[in-house]
């Protein structure tokens, strides 16, 4: 793929409550509607899997042509979308060049995923995560992440998911050191909005613009959560961090 340094990429982060929404009906093709409709070209999803069994995927496989992308190679077995029911999907004619797990402490069975993506801006690497309930497993899980990419090759880096955290300035220390990290608001309860939970961050090479909610009637009904979109750049002065 020829690199365009001035290239964007359109990004979705998304926890999907394994496709039961707000009217607690399971309805996967509602996501899979808005996931077409956000266009974009990389989406990450929470709690994409089960929670019983072999963890199947809550979005029918046979069906993810429908929103425009494939899934990365993630899963542990033939019938999950992901692996801790984090997922990451990419524009099938962008290439997936590697793809990582790894396994965060707490009480809670918790795991990050992280995949590095061949874009018309370069290789990026994403990471997507679902932090615990509790601060305590969070501040770990931070940590976590952080000793496991200080190991790995030097990409510009993005970094998204449901982090948990209801403060607004507190709890996400250890990413903050290494990550910008951004809410566009209170995007839990999808109708009541509590908390900002959804977080998307990038390293200093990248700028996230017109960082926003996808707010309406569908999302609002598909899952408790929003899904969060902006758009991924390359800084002006970019320099390799991760």
């Amino acid at each position: 793929m020829t690199q365009d340094p001035a290239a964007a990429v359109h990004v979705v982060s998304y926890n999907i409550r394994k496709a039961v929404g707000t009217d607690r009906r399971r309805d996967p093709h509602r996501i899979l509607t808005i996931l077409r409709e956000a266009r974009c070209d990389i989406a990450i999803l929470q709690e994409a899997d089960l929670r019983l069994g072999q963890r199947p995927a809550a979005l029918p496989l046979d069906a993810m042509t429908q929103c425009g992308l494939s899934p990365a190679s993630l899963a542990m077995n033939a019938v999950s979308l992901g692996w801790h029911g984090n997922a990451i999907l990419v524009r099938p004619d962008w290439t997936v060049a590697s793809v990582d797990r790894i396994t965060l402490p707490g009480l809670e069975p918790r795991g990050a995923v992280s995949a590095t993506v061949m874009t018309p801006m370069g290789p990026l690497r994403i990471v997507g995560l679902h932090l615990g309930l509790l601060r305590r497993s969070r501040l770990g899980q931070q940590h976590a992440v952080l000793d496991w990419l200080s190991g790995q090759p030097p990409h510009p880096t993005l970094i998204a998911g449901d982090l948990n955290e209801w403060s607004a300035r507190r709890g996400l220390g250890p990413l903050s050191q290494r990550f910008a990290l951004q809410s566009p608001g209170h995007s839990f309860h999808a109708r009541w909005r509590l908390a900002p939970l959804d977080r998307i961050g990038t390293t200093r090479d990248l700028a996230l613009h017109d960082v926003h909610m996808i707010d309406t009637a569908l999302t609002r009904a598909a899952s408790d959560h929003l899904p969060i979109r902006a758009r991924l750049a390359r800084a002006p002065t970019a320099e390799t961090d991760a």
